[in-house]
């Protein structure tokens, strides 16, 4: 039975009436909601804001795990800043980021595309391509790791030789390591992104391409005056997803140059790695907070930037 104004209006005039039962029905409400969603957000609260937090303090301090923190200032960001190898480092990881995103959205979005259009066994193929995305990093990037060995056991090289093209150092060379990692990083994406574009795509209604039909639009019009437009969304998620990972990058990096991480060289190094070498293999916590704080401006800003300039235009 519902409550009505005039009753409610009783109730909380009543004498004596609780404090609870004089409170309004809106605000019994608001109680309620927000008593249901305390825990999550306190569960959130400690697991991403309390580290968060304690990573910037603990950037301002030399902590071996030894002895407690000792706090130095902004001593670990000038000697972080002054380290040629964080410029390296920090070169690598903008390299996986300027080249590895457009060239997987793009390839993502030309195979979505056409893959959208497949009617026989696109269920299977739609598989196929998302298979790798479910394969562990680790185990993907060992994979690769054999195939980019010298003949005769490397599928490539031996490959090459088949056609007489010389072998090929690929993950031994400073020059080629950088690209062979992210070619793999790539093609681990690829099929995410691929399943995400093709649910763009059919969110799309069909009656924009039949009346674009009807007016005679070709089909490369269509896609650039309709399809493009109305993925706007999806293509605005996949780029700041994709920048994300490829700054992130690590377990391919790790996996494939285990003999000597993030070599030759340091050529292939990303700044997630530089960060777990400091921490864990020079426990140098402080400054290993020192570089996650940077990592985490850099992602922040990045994302950030890429929402303001694809946002929609009014």
């Amino acid at each position: 039975m519902s409550v009505t104004a005039d009753q409610q209006g009783a109730a909380l005039s009543r004498p004596g009436a609780t404090f609870w039962e004089r409170r309004s029905m809106r605000t019994k409400r608001l109680v309620w909601v927000w008593s249901f969603l305390a825990l999550p957000i306190l569960f959130y609260s400690v697991i991403r804001f309390y580290p968060t937090i304690e990573a910037f303090w603990l950037s301002l301090t030399n902590w071996d795990l030894l002895k407690p923190p000792q706090f130095i200032g902004l001593a670990n960001y000038e000697k972080l800043f002054a380290d040629p190898q964080f410029w390296k480092v920090f070169k690598n990881t903008f390299a996986y980021l300027l080249v590895g995103t457009p060239i997987s959205l793009l390839l993502s979005f030309v195979i979505a595309y056409h893959l959208d259009r497949v009617r026989f066994m696109h269920g299977l193929i739609r598989g196929l391509y998302f298979l790798p995305y479910l394969t562990t990093a680790a185990a993907m990037a060992w994979v690769w790791r054999w195939f980019y060995q010298p003949a005769p056991i490397g599928v490539i090289n031996n490959a090459l030789g088949t056609l007489g093209i010389p072998q090929q150092p690929f993950i031994r060379s400073v020059d080629q390591a950088l690209p062979s990692i992210m070619l793999t990083a790539i093609w681990a994406g690829l099929g995410f992104q691929i399943i995400i574009f093709m649910a763009g795509l059919r969110s799309i209604p069909n009656t924009f391409y039949e009346a674009a039909r009807i007016d005679g639009l070709g089909e490369w019009a269509i896609l650039r005056k309709i399809t493009l437009p109305l993925l706007k969304p999806t293509t605005v998620f996949l780029v700041v997803f994709s920048s994300i990972g490829f700054l992130r990058i690590f377990d391919q990096v790790y996996n494939m140059t285990t003999n000597d991480p993030g070599g030759p060289l340091g050529s292939t190094k990303p700044l997630v790695l530089m960060i777990y070498q400091t921490a864990f293999s020079s426990y140098a916590m402080g400054y290993a907070a020192a570089q996650t704080v940077v990592l985490f401006t850099i992602l922040l800003f990045v994302s950030l930037l890429q929402l303001w300039i694809l946002r929609e235009k009014k």
